[in-house]
């Protein structure tokens, strides 16, 4: 179907009156320059100019000429009127010529290119039968990006289109192609140990010695997942439990579900790491190496005291029983192990083994031992209602520490200094409205106020708490006493990952953190730890009632049975709990799309929100923090109308803002959005994507604010949701000895601010645009992502992407016209301007606003498929084995990078940060 008028409007574009073609993406395009031109016609046959290679555009180099033939060939037996040959229409305009004669190159004599004429149209020519008439069309781009034109053949009473698009590069963008096309496909491999089998055999290695260890008043006992918990999640069916959603009498049940629904995922996600045929080397005569890629990203994310599974990989092996290796050593690509003593007499480095990671469940176990816990506590804490017998709290006047408390941060100290107890007084804080010093002064009001108080506080990582510790102790005007104050760390925290300053408030024993016995935990008056190694306290016994103070920081990114393990063991009626964070911002790491969907991915403090005691907002129980201090009026403007009601306040200084001259047009709107239309890339076996096109404009950005305008290197973020986009711009920043520039994920960012912030959307095709938005992928379809992305910038944000992509999106469409109306858009052609509904632009994928339309039952409803819960769950019946020795190591708190997936299969593997305790995605592939 060669004629304009045959095509369909799904496929094709469609020509108007005059000439402008809108947005044409060549994925969904594909056909219009693939298929062949024999078929078109009986008549005559046009060729394809530039045509696509691999499904991309062919490339050319900014400010070089690129030019290829396009031939008209009349195969018919009568002479064939070719009216006219023209540029029906170019983005960038004028971007490409027309010429019958074949464009000059450095070998061409004076006289040739002087004879060269090139222009828009050709006018008409009659061809006979048989006859070829070549035409020459020729692109000189000027700046980078996808060039696109449609040329137009008049051919009796036919006009024939050919869509043509070449992708203009320069040095950087070319400097980080690849030459490994993408292949997703993947060899099944083998278990060497099946550890759900009841019969599992495999020699037992050597641990590493952690010398003399104090045994815990209670240990953590094993919780395995029942049997038929297991078999219905590998059947992708929903337990009942789970499917009738949250209520008071299935609390334990329901959240112990979605627990193991989570660690099935996590096991499966861990095996993505197993290798084959692989060498490993002896070392210091007692080890054997083994290079883990990706190790230094700490995927897998290893630490000593993990283990692994080898064999040999040669099938016909006269013993190939599996060994188990301790790993006592972790460097940058390597792991330094133990095995038995008879695998290392048999070793030899020409051998090749098979190799299976082991997933470790301590903190799994944690949340199941949490919850459990929990089910003991009262109901009204789980489930606060509003009640005629709570009175109103009588605010208590204290005398601030800090003088630059405003209004609302006054007002919610006075309330936790008057609270007796009961249910948590929750803090809610916009980004840069001062959650944490509102905390800090809190916690130093009753240190000062209270001298028989007790204060835990949590975070969810080692650098949150080690935060709120640099805070607490540089306040000169409240000196702290050094034996008061105690950091508890995480035991598998390297002691190198905490500054000299702190090691005094920690214990620590042969450079190794420790946790102190029970007398001497109780004799600091603050103790600062993150959600998981706060489990550390009740195994030493501490009991509830023992802290008068609880406070949770950053609650919104913990998930329910994280923030039961400090409250389920050590709340009592009358602890004051107080929970600060922003539920508009990320939410909870959940790696298992079922268990997120159906409550793990909800925090605790978004679930208060929805009870009945806060959704009036009522002053006795939470204060919403709405003076913003960080950010530019401009750029908290959008996010202020979209998440918070408006509510939020400017009130950074007008003298720490900068003028930007030269880089936006108006200084007192530091907003820019750069076009870009790029091409999104894949490469090898990584499904993650780049656009190596933003990557060259970022780099462009950052020498212009770091050469023109004088910023420092620590000034500059830049964000990219997909994995291997973060890499490819710190590759090429390095290039230019940018190493300090932070790049990475928005979750990475999360809680930080930088002076500027540079977005790269990386996505460029339609699409992909629904499977992003079903598989939470990228930027699209997700508002709290969206949020924190634009929020963390305190004076200019940079936004790089493709505006025919994001417009798709309601929050990212509203961005985009922000800047357009206010005059700070430049790059690529706009797309149609479209307006999204209210109900387009919701807060959150689950509630608009806070106290409204999300039940506090969280009754999510599936399936009714029934489970017994039978015993299973029954710790006392477990029995106590080696595993206690793993106590320490958090594995599923914090950030994470974003998530890749194929075919519906998600992609997003955690590791576990030891430093930060936090789980860090993978791209590896599998089907």
């Amino acid at each position: 179907m060669s004629s304009v008028c045959d095509k369909s409007d799904d496929e094709y574009s469609v020509i108007g009156d005059k000439g402008d073609i809108g947005f044409v993406d060549f994925e969904n395009c594909r056909s219009i320059c693939s298929y062949n031109p024999s078929m078109e016609s009986s008549i005559f046959n046009i060729s394809v100019p530039f045509p696509l290679v691999r499904g991309k555009p062919q490339s050319g180099v900014v400010g070089e000429t690129v030019f290829d033939s396009i031939t008209i060939k009349n195969i018919g037996v009568e002479p064939l009127d070719l009216w006219s040959v023209s540029i029906y229409d170019s983005k960038p305009e004028n971007s490409f010529t027309i010429s019958l004669m074949e464009p000059p190159n450095a070998n061409s004599d004076l006289q040739y290119i002087q004879d060269f004429m090139e222009s828009f149209s050709l006018d008409d020519r009659v061809l006979s039968p048989g006859q070829t008439l070549t035409i020459w069309l020729s692109c000189k781009p000027k700046e980078i990006g996808v060039h696109t034109t449609a040329v137009h053949f008049n051919i009796g009473d036919e006009t024939i289109e050919r869509l043509v698009f070449l992708l203009a590069e320069d040095k950087i963008s070319q400097s980080l192609s690849s030459a490994k096309p993408f292949s997703r496909t993947r060899k099944k491999k083998q278990n060497i140990v099946d550890v759900h089998a009841s019969d599992v055999s495999f020699i037992v290695g050597r641990r590493p010695s952690k010398g003399p260890e104090r045994g815990h008043n209670y240990r953590l006992p094993n919780y395995p997942i029942p049997a038929n918990i297991r078999d219905m999640v590998l059947n992708q069916e929903i337990p009942a439990a789970v499917g009738e959603g949250l209520i008071k009498t299935n609390y334990g049940s329901y959240f112990k579900t979605l627990i193991a629904m989570e660690e099935i995922k996590l096991e499966d996600d861990m095996r993505t790491y197993d290798m084959e045929c692989v060498i490993m080397k002896i070392k210091k005569n007692q080890f054997l190496s083994l290079q883990v890629p990706g190790l230094a990203e700490r995927r897998p994310s290893l630490v000593t005291g993990d283990f692994i599974y080898a064999n040999l990989a040669s099938e016909d092996a006269p013993e190939n029983v599996p060994y188990q290796g301790y790993i006592h050593h972790v460097e940058a690509e390597e792991i330094y192990l133990k095995f038995n003593q008879k695998f290392h007499k048999n070793h030899r480095e020409s051998q090749l083994y098979n190799v299976q990671f082991a997933y470790n469940r301590t903190c799994m176990r944690r949340l199941y031992q949490a919850i459990e816990a929990a089910e003991r506590l009262d109901k009204n804490f789980l489930f606060p209602l509003r009640s005629s017998k709570v009175g109103l709290i009588q605010p208590k006047p204290f005398e601030p520490i800090s003088c630059a408390l405003n209004q609302e941060q006054l007002s919610a100290i006075k309330m936790i200094l008057a609270s007796k107890g009961g249910s948590p007084y929750l803090i809610y804080g916009p980004p840069g409205t001062g959650k944490t010093m509102t905390l800090i002064e809190a916690i130093l009001q009753v240190y000062l106020k209270q001298r028989n108080a007790r204060i835990l506080v949590c975070a969810p990582s080692n650098s949150a708490a080690d935060h709120i510790l640099e805070r607490l102790i540089s306040k000169k005007s409240v000196n702290i006493a050094r034996s008061e104050i105690f950091r508890l760390n995480a035991l598998t925290r390297p002691f190198d990952d905490v500054n000299p300053d702190h090691i005094e408030f920690c214990f620590v024993e042969d450079f190794i953190f420790k946790c102190p016995s029970r007398s001497d935990l109780m004799n600091h008056r603050i103790i600062i730890s993150t959600y998981t190694s706060a489990s550390l306290l009740y195994s030493e016994g501490i009991t509830r009632g023992h802290f008068s103070y609880i406070f949770l920081d950053e609650a919104g990114q913990a998930s329910e049975p994280e923030a039961m393990i400090p409250l389920s063991h050590l709340y009592s009626k009358g602890t004051v709990v107080v929970l600060a964070g922003d539920p508009m911002q990320l939410g909870p790491v959940v790696f298992s799309r079922d268990a997120e969907s159906y409550g793990l991915g909800t925090s605790y403090l978004e679930r208060l929100f929805g009870c009945e005691l806060y959704d009036s907002r009522n002053e006795n129980y939470m204060t919403k923090l709405v003076r913003n201090y960080r950010t530019h009026p401009a750029i908290l403007h959008l996010p202020s109308q979209l998440f918070y009601d408006g509510e939020l306040k400017p009130c950074k200084e007008e003298s720490t803002n900068l003028s930007w001259e030269g880089l936006v047009p108006d200084k007192d709107f530091p907003l820019l959005f750069i076009g870009i239309q790029g091409c999104d890339e894949r490469e090898g076996s990584n499904p993650s994507w780049f656009n190596r096109i933003e990557v060259s404009k970022v780099v462009e950005v950052v020498e212009d604010l770091i050469e023109s305008k004088g910023l420092k290197e620590e000034d500059i973020g830049v964000i990219t949701p997909y994995r291997q986009q973060v890499l490819k711009i710190r590759s090429a920043l390095q290039r230019f000895g940018r190493e300090i520039i932070k790049v990475g994920s928005v979750e990475q960012f999360q809680g930080q601010e930088r002076l500027v912030i540079i977005i790269s959307t990386v996505r460029s095709t339609v699409k992909h645009n629904e499977f992003d938005r079903i598989h939470y992928l990228g930027f699209l379809s997700n508002p709290r992502r969206f949020n924190v992305a634009i929020t963390r910038a305190k004076s200019l944000l940079l936004v790089i992407g493709n505006p025919h992509i994001l417009c798709k999106d309601p929050h990212w469409n509203k961005l985009l016209w922000y800047c357009v109306d206010n005059g700070s858009y430049k790059g690529c052609f706009l797309p149609e301007r479209e307006e999204f509904s209210a109900e387009g632009c919701a807060g959150t994928e689950k509630t608009q606003e806070l106290g409204s339309g999300y039940d506090c039952s969280n009754n999510f409803q599936s399936s009714d498929t029934p489970w017994d819960d039978g015993n299973d769950w029954n710790s006392s019946q477990v029995k106590w084995g080696e595993e206690e020795e793993e106590d320490g190591k958090q594995l599923h708190t914090g950030s994470w990078d974003e998530a890749e997936e194929e075919d519906g299969k998600q992609l997003h593997i955690g590791s576990r940060d030891e430093a930060d305790n936090n789980f860090q995605p993978s791209d590896v592939p599998w089907e």
